[in-house]
């Protein structure tokens, strides 16, 4: 019995500690596109509408979050500039970023409309493919 009682202590400890040490991530999608062309951004995830923001050259959209404690966190982008199609990207899967990017999800849409993502734990600038859509 008194083992019992202890893992359910752990148990609950485990859960307490696990949900107060989540830490904020931020997220920060910039516009990069060459001759001063304007992005178009709506981001949002399953639960918070962004809304729609007409970012200038070399400008951002940021706002931050708290991963939920399941892990499944998804937050995504649809950006379009000039007259492209819309483009969609997954700017925050906690699958994908848990480590990728723990505290800052850093985006640039480049200067040719390629889409790069920030890698903290690698120190790199990654490649991410658009999702074309109309």
């Amino acid at each position: 019995m008194k083992i019992l009682n202890n893992n359910i202590l752990g148990i609950i400890c485990l859960l307490f500690f696990s949900t107060c040490i989540r830490a904020r991530v931020y997220v920060q999608v910039i516009n990069q596109l060459e001759d001063g062309q304007r992005l178009n951004v709506h981001c949002q995830s399953r639960d918070d509408d962004l809304g729609y923001h007409v970012l200038d050259f070399g400008s951002a959209t940021t706002w931050s979050f708290t991963a939920n404690f399941w892990g499944t966190t998804l937050f995504y982008c649809d950006v379009q500039w000039d007259d492209s199609n819309w483009y969609h990207f997954d700017v925050y899967d906690a699958d994908r970023d848990y480590r990728r990017c723990r505290s800052m999800c850093r985006w640039i849409i480049s200067r040719d409309g390629s889409l790069y993502g920030y890698n903290e734990e690698s120190g790199f600038w990654e490649w991410f493919p658009f999702i074309a859509f109309s």
